[in-house]
């Protein structure tokens, strides 16, 4: 009996309980680490068969932020899917769902902010503009919405408006001189009050100093004061509206008062209209004049396209202010050439 009490106390015997205590309690830890693991991905599995696209409803997104506690910048990542996808709708739904159950005035805010972009995209322009109202109302030197606001309010018409955002803007800071020219100028082109010599005069004052807003100022011009637009031909850059120029029709040119400029000169010898040159420093017009002169019966044209200057995207058509990057007046035209053809002889047939 001695000799088993000695066995016990043998110090050996306590350093192997220890281990095989400590062992079982690692392995007890890893197996209930493993099950919980297990059961998680399971939960999640469950929740993203239940959270499939086209199934989604708006209590599941509160249950993803309140109950499953992921991340915000998670549910505004799923939520920009729709977006991408352009189910603005659903979208709408995520930020109205959490704007309800979050707390955080920054992240409202936040929310306040992708709703009333995700409005403006939608093409619902009044629910835009009063998101953005409501985000000024407590965060009145809020740059982004004040910039967003004012693109609601060009879409609107409310030039007015606009204009007065651009001033706030100035105050902040905010290099926004551009657009503050560009709105000056859509309200007079839009002022019905005024005659096309008054908004001509008042238009020309601002194309002096700042000629930015040649584009606008010249469509103006060739479709209410023609004469005024030839007259003073030589203040515009006419490369810069080639494409404007190039598809004018031969009786409404004056060649006389276009006569000393070289580029039209060359522009409407590409295009036949006159023989004053016989060729270019412009390629696609050189190849032009040649054919004309030359080779008659080849069909060719100019096609156009126009880049951004801010986020160098390209554009079929024209527009004053870049719908990727909505950066005012930024278009370049560039020209190239195309196989042209006979509209006459097209059927429907």
């Amino acid at each position: 009996m001695d000799n088993l009490v000695l066995e016990y106390r043998d110090p050996l015997l306590g350093v192997i309980l220890v281990v095989a205590l400590i062992f079982f309690i690692s392995f007890i830890t890893y197996s209930y680490g493993l099950y919980k693991e297990r059961t998680a991905r399971k939960d999640y599995r469950k929740l993203s068969l239940r959270f499939e696209l086209g199934k989604l409803k708006e209590n599941d997104y509160v249950n993803l932020y309140k109950t499953y506690n992921l991340p915000f910048d998670s549910i505004l990542l799923l939520a920009s899917t729709f977006l991408h996808k352009g189910d603005y709708n659903k979208a709408i739904n995520v930020y109205l769902s959490l704007l309800e159950v979050v707390q955080d005035r920054v992240k409202k805010e936040e929310l306040l902010e992708l709703l009333g972009n995700t409005y403006f995209k939608g093409g619902f322009l009044q629910r835009s503009k009063d998101v953005f109202l409501r985000i000024l109302k407590f965060s009145p030197r809020n740059k982004s919405a004040l910039k967003s606001l004012m693109l609601v309010c060009e879409k609107l018409k409310d030039y007015k408006k606009a204009k007065e955002i651009t001033e706030a803007l100035e105050e902040l800071n905010v290099d926004i001189k551009v657009d503050r020219v560009y709105f000056e100028t859509l309200l007079i082109l839009n002022d019905p009050i005024l005659s096309y010599e008054k908004r001509t005069e008042l238009l020309y004052e601002i194309f002096k100093e700042d000629q930015i807003i040649q584009r606008l100022f010249a469509t103006f011009l060739i479709q209410f004061n023609r004469e005024f637009f030839f007259n003073n031909i030589n203040t515009f850059d006419c490369k810069k509206l080639i494409d404007i120029l190039w598809y004018q029709r031969k009786d409404d040119i004056d060649f006389i008062k276009i006569k000393d400029n070289q580029f039209l000169n060359e522009l409407y010898s590409a295009k036949g209209y006159i023989n004053s040159v016989d060729s270019s420093n412009d390629f696609d017009l050189n190849i032009l004049i040649l054919i004309n002169n030359y080779k008659k019966d080849i069909k060719t044209n100019l096609n156009f396209e126009f880049i951004c200057t801010s986020c160098k995207h390209s554009h079929p058509f024209f527009e004053s202010r870049c719908p990727n990057c909505h950066t005012v007046l930024s278009f370049e035209v560039k020209h190239h050439l195309v196989k042209g053809f006979d509209i006459s002889n097209n059927s429907l047939q």
